[in-house]
């Protein structure tokens, strides 16, 4: 018996609200992943962070790999089921995994040729620079399970199902969680492995999560059963799902490449600022991880409801999405701006970290807001096909990143001046893109 939530009907905030909760949870595992590494390599120093978090930008960049395949399963599962033709189901998820396996080992080569060089980059020193090779080199190794998993829950979400996806990531999160510091800091008979041990650990974990996703997968025969994944796939449905996922996938990768040249910038400070910018974006993601929950499912409900052409639930869903947003940012911002102080002490307890952790926070309570409002508007765009605006909107106010900030750290502000230069951009796409759907949702108002 499935456990999947019919989206073209009921009440839209409860529908939503059920539909996020999980991949909401699933989005708080994938970051606890993370945070749990920190956690746990944060003990062995800042060096051991910056070089964590130096190798992690390529790991995110991957994300960006990941978002074609990702948003083709689940816009073309969501919209398919709306249509109620199973066959175009079958086809959304077997073009979908087809393509992320070939283009996770695509770039997991690219990484293990280059990798000396785009460490390099950064000129942290000779020590970080090794650690992070290290961490980078195994990761590769298991690129293909930390790229498949996403796609896996993408089309389970895409088909009202997103119960499925947090149980199965729970299982890797705990498996992560005792691996961590027995790999990391080897206590008793385990191995001191350092970096090393924080990079083993994820990728066994995430191993276990797409073992138990193919045992989830053959109990849903209607999304799985008779793909033939190993035929040819049909280039006509690869092309039309790359051309609904690049220009999300060029935003991610645009993104990342943004951000590692803004660290770049913040490593003329040294690599205390940059471990405090690792932790401070980890701890901050978590309103943008709730957003992002909603993003999911708002892009689910939106696919299916576009592919039944019911337009009133998808005129009224976007504005349910903007309340949702406002709750999260006001949460956020009052988190991030009075806890600080506390919260940043659990990653980082070195006390020369402990002021330029205080105010990056502070810094970036201000945007929270907005940042929900860009991310629940993107997927109410994307679930309806429409992956070109949020898209244009996040690339070009994530470029106006790099002058902001050479020119505001070149002031009085310095060091602050980055972060001011990251918290203004993301006000002004979440500005941006609710007005551009505003003046789009006016075509859905006359198909009422």
């Amino acid at each position: 018996m499935t456990k999947t939530i019919k989206l073209t009907e009921g009440n839209i905030l409860k529908t939503l609200v059920a539909l996020a909760l999980p991949i909401i949870g699933t989005s708080f595992v994938q970051m606890a992943y993370n945070l749990t590494d920190m956690i746990w390599v944060g003990r062995l120093g800042s060096n051991a962070v910056a070089s964590v978090g130096t190798a992690g930008f390529f790991a995110w960049l991957a994300m960006a790999i990941i978002l074609i395949p990702k948003i083709g399963a689940e816009v073309g599962v969501s919209q398919a089921i709306g249509r109620q033709d199973s066959e175009d189901v079958k086809r959304s998820v077997k073009h979908s995994l087809q393509l992320i396996v070939v283009l996770s080992l695509i770039y997991a080569a690219i990484l293990l040729v280059f990798r000396k060089p785009l460490m390099g980059f950064y000129r942290l020193g000779e020590k970080i620079e090794r650690d992070a090779i290290s961490y980078l080199v195994i990761i590769c190794l298991g690129m293909l399970f930390f790229t498949i998993n996403p796609v896996f829950s993408a089309i389970f979400n895409g088909a009202g199902d997103s119960k499925t996806p947090f149980r199965v990531n729970v299982i890797g999160l705990l498996l992560n969680i005792v691996l961590d510091p027995l790999l990391i800091l080897g206590p008793g008979f385990f191995p001191r492995l350092e970096v090393k041990g924080a990079a083993i650990a994820t990728i066994i974990a995430q191993f276990l999560v797409t073992m138990t996703f193919l045992a989830e997968a053959k109990k849903r025969p209607e999304l799985f059963k008779g793909l033939h994944l190993f035929q040819k796939p049909d280039i006509k449905r690869i092309e039309k799902i790359i051309k609904l996922g690049l220009p999300v996938a060029l935003q991610s990768a645009f993104f990342t490449i943004i951000a590692m040249i803004v660290a770049r910038i913040i490593a003329r400070w040294g690599a205390l600022p940059i471990a405090v910018q690792k932790v401070g974006a980890q701890i901050e993601s978590i309103s943008w991880m709730t957003a992002g929950g909603f993003q999911s499912a708002m892009s689910a409900f939106m696919g299916q409801n576009y592919g039944a052409k019911n337009w009133h639930r998808i005129y009224k869903g976007y504005f349910v999405g903007v309340g949702i947003a406002a709750l999260i940012g006001m949460i956020a911002t009052i988190v991030l701006y009075f806890g600080a102080g506390p919260v940043f002490f659990i990653f980082i307890s070195e006390a020369a970290a402990q002021p330029y952790g205080l105010i990056y926070m502070k810094i970036f309570s201000i945007s929270q807001f907005f940042i929900a409002l860009e991310i629940i508007t993107s997927g109410a765009f994307i679930g309806q096909g429409k992956t070109f605006p949020p898209s244009i909107v996040g690339i070009v106010f994530n470029a106006l990143r790099v002058p902001g900030a050479l020119i505001l750290s070149s002031t009085i502000l310095g060091l602050n001046g980055i972060w001011w230069s990251i918290a203004l951009s993301s006000v002004l796409k979440g500005l941006v893109l609710c007005i551009w759907y505003l003046f789009y949702s006016q075509k859905i108002k006359k198909l009422l």
